[in-house]
């Protein structure tokens, strides 16, 4: 009797430390990606509020990219397809490093939303997309349905917006980039959930092999996706509701 209650105390303690590990792991997720929202914001900020410096990526009237502009517009895509292909050759730290440098230079990417949409605007929408995100991350940690299926329809609707954002480059048509950014919103909405239940799921089936620098590494690389999913769904947003200066 003695041996089977040491075995139920054991089990007890290790599940015990496997959730306060997962505890830990998720606020160490969400607080990189806080670190990494808050670079980026303030990047775009100033940049997007000094004229002369907006000046050295896009035009100050049409607000049109010149060519280090297109540079720093496509920038972002190309970093996480790169970061993506060499995080097992990253070292934790090196990784963490990466995702802050990612971050600050989606905020040259963005800058331009401050000259084309007002100050009271973006803070609404930023709020609003905040209020969402919460909800929608919350949903994904907590419920019990398993939504993996999810990720390779999502996954193709996220390949779906980038070919069709690329083609309305050289179109400009207003009616697709509205489908786009309607559609985008569910799509990113709907990652937002999926992906925190992954980050949730992958950390549990891997806890108990210790590893604690793949798991570091595991949560830089869930931190960038609920990245992606929170500023996606703050641009669809702010190009449906935004008010333009």
């Amino acid at each position: 009797m003695a041996d089977v209650n040491t075995i139920r105390s054991t089990a007890g303690s290790r599940a015990a430390q496997i959730d306060e590990g997962l505890r830990t792991h998720m606020n160490k997720v969400y607080g990189t990606m806080s670190i990494g929202m808050l670079i980026t914001f303030a990047v775009a900020w100033a940049v997007g509020t000094a004229p002369e410096l907006m000046a050295i990526f896009r035009d100050p009237v049409t607000l049109q990219p010149n060519i280090l502009g297109w540079i720093v517009m496509f920038a972002p895509l190309a970093m996480v397809f790169g970061f993506s292909a060499m995080i097992n050759k990253f070292s934790a730290a090196a990784a963490q490093t990466f995702f802050y440098a990612f971050a600050a230079v989606m905020g040259l990417s963005i800058s331009w939303i401050f000259v084309a949409f007002t100050g009271m605007s973006i803070a609404q929408i930023f709020l609003i997309t905040s209020i969402a995100f919460a909800g929608l991350s919350l949903w994904g940690y907590t419920t019990k349905k398993d939504i993996s299926g999810w990720g390779s329809f999502l996954i193709m609707g996220v390949i779906g917006l980038v070919v069709a954002s690329i083609v309305n480059i050289f179109l400009g048509s207003p009616a697709i980039m509205f489908a786009i950014s309607a559609i985008g919103v569910l799509i990113f909405a709907g990652l937002t959930a999926y992906d925190t239940q992954n980050i949730k799921n992958t950390y549990l089936a891997h806890a108990h092999h210790g590893d604690q620098e793949w798991l570091q590494k595991s949560g830089i690389m869930g931190a960038l996706s609920l990245y992606l999913n929170f500023i996606n769904m703050f641009m669809m947003l702010l190009s449906l509701f935004g008010n333009r200066e």
